[in-house]
C-alpha cells in the first residue's frame, strides 16, 4: 500500500505550481522586459557589436570559454548528485532508520522517503539537461563568433542580433538549471514536513524574484543610454 499523507501531495502540488508559474512569469510575462535577463541581453548585444570592430577576438573566445566552463562544471556535478541519489534510493530502509534519529524530521515511512528522492531525481535530471543544452549553445555561439563578418560586411547587424540572442538563450537555460538547484534545496525541507516544504518553496521563489527584478545587480546592469554617457546610474 502506497502510504503517503495528503499533506505531502498538497506540498508537492504547491511546489510544482510555484515552479511552473514562476518560469512562465519570467519567460513570457511582461515584467521580463525589466529583468536582469533583459539587462544582460542588452549588454550582450553591445558585446557582439564590439566583436565586429576587433580583428583579434581571442578575448571574446576566452569569455565564452569561461561561460562554457561554468555550465560544464554544473553538468558534471549534477551527474554525481544523480549517482548519489540512486545509491541512496537503493538503501531506503537504512536511510529511513538514520533519518528517524534526526530531531524535527518526524516519523517518515519508506514510501515518503522514496517519493522525496524521486522528486529530487526528477529535479536534477531536469537540471542536467538544462546545463548540457546551455553548454552546447555556448559552443554554437563560439562558432558564430569565429565566423563573424567585418563591421562593414553586408548582414552584420543581423549577425549581431542573432549571436546576442543565442548567447541569451544559453544563459536562460543555465539559469533554469540553477533554479532547479535552488528548488532542490527547498525539497530538503520536505524531510522535516510538508508545511516546511511549502514554506521553503515559497521563500526560494521570493528570493529568485528579488534577484531577477529588484536586486542591486539589476540596477547596476542597467546601462545609461548612449546619448547620456555621463549620467550616473540611479536606483
Amino acid at each position: 500500500m502506497f502510504q503517503v499523507p495528503a499533506s505531502d501531495f498538497i506540498g508537492l502540488i504547491w511546489f510544482i505550481a510555484l515552479w511552473v508559474g514562476y518560469t512562465l512569469y519570467t519567460d513570457h510575462g511582461k515584467p521580463r522586459e525589466h529583468s536582469l535577463r533583459a539587462a544582460m541581453h542588452r549588454n550582450r548585444y553591445r558585446w557582439m557589436a564590439q566583436v565586429l570592430k576587433r580583428e583579434n577576438r581571442m578575448t571574446d573566445a576566452s569569455i565564452l570559454a569561461q561561460l562554457g566552463h561554468g555550465a560544464s562544471f554544473f553538468a558534471s556535478t549534477t551527474a554525481l548528485l544523480l549517482v548519489g541519489l540512486f545509491t541512496v534510493l537503493g538503501a531506503t530502509d537504512e536511510a529511513v532508520g538514520v533519518l528517524r534519529k534526526i530531531p524535527f524530521t518526524g516519523r517518515i515511512t519508506s514510501n515518503q522517503w522514496e517519493l522525496r528522492l524521486f522528486v529530487l531525481i526528477v529535479i536534477f535530471v531536469h537540471a542536467f539537461f538544462k546545463f548540457t543544452w546551455s553548454l552546447r549553445q555556448f559552443n554554437y555561439c563560439a562558432v558564430l563568433i569565429g565566423a563573424a563578418p567585418t563591421e562593414k560586411a553586408r548582414g552584420h547587424e543581423d549577425w549581431t542580433r542573432r549571436t546576442a540572442w543565442l548567447s541569451t538563450l544559453a544563459s536562460k537555460d543555465f539559469n533554469q538549471g540553477l533554479r532547479a538547484y535552488y528548488l532542490g534545496l527547498a525539497v530538503l525541507a520536505w524531510f522535516v514536513g510538508a508545511w516546511a516544504f511549502m514554506a521553503a518553496t515559497t521563500l526560494v521563489v521570493l528570493v529568485l524574484y528579488w534577484r531577477e527584478y529588484r536586486s542591486e545587480a539589476l540596477r547596476t546592469m542597467e546601462l545609461v543610454p548612449d546619448s547620456e554617457p555621463g549620467r550616473d546610474m540611479l536606483p
